[in-house]
């Protein structure tokens, strides 16, 4: 019986304000690479263009990063997928044109994802906890900056959305309340 070798996938996440990079062999992390943005923690919340600019800055040893703690060569990566939205449009350029260099570089695939919909399937990603994933069909309820919805999954692929909120999402109320408490919020980190 023969093994088929393992696809391996650099993901790129420049959503918001943080610069992502993981490396997944068939949907199993071998690395995971975040680099935060402190900048914003003087503005009490993310400056888009200041954003930007830290993903300019972070990008390339993110994703070094991210290669050197998995053990892959850029030349063993399979595909490049990347955060195509939604999500702040600058920070978003930025992991975009990246990714875009990178895979056209390597002659590898670019695989475009959408960030929310990325929350939902987050549940069949395997890592060191190997949790069973859910079975569809199953609600799902994303509380992500800027988006809050319960999302009814049928499959992979057949997601409806049922209930969002009218104004803030629940992540950022969340960030104004412990802001109005003094406590941290993310834009602190």
């Amino acid at each position: 019986m023969t093994h088929a070798l393992p696809i391996l996938v650099l993901g790129i996440e420049s959503s918001c304000d943080d610069t992502a990079a993981a490396v997944l062999a068939d949907g199993r992390v071998l690395s995971n690479v975040v680099a935060g943005q402190s900048v914003h923690a003087r503005w009490g919340g993310v400056v888009p263009e200041l954003a930007s600019r830290a993903h300019q800055e972070h990008i390339v040893p993110t994703v070094h990063e991210a290669l050197r703690q998995a053990g892959i060569e850029p030349r063993g990566i399979d595909a490049v997928a990347f955060t195509q939205g939604p999500g702040l449009i600058g920070a978003l350029l930025v992991g975009t044109c990246f990714a875009r260099s990178f895979a056209q570089a390597l002659g590898k695939p670019l695989i475009g994802v959408n960030h929310v919909q990325a929350h939902v399937l987050a549940h069949f990603i395997r890592d060191e906890r190997d949790a069973a994933p859910p079975r569809f069909p199953f609600i799902n309820l994303t509380v992500s900056g800027g988006h809050t919805q319960l999302v009814l999954v049928r499959s992979a692929l057949e997601m409806e959305v049922i209930g969002t909120t009218l104004d803030d999402a629940a992540g950022e109320a969340f960030d104004k309340g412990a802001k109005i408490s003094d406590y941290p919020t993310l834009a602190d980190r």
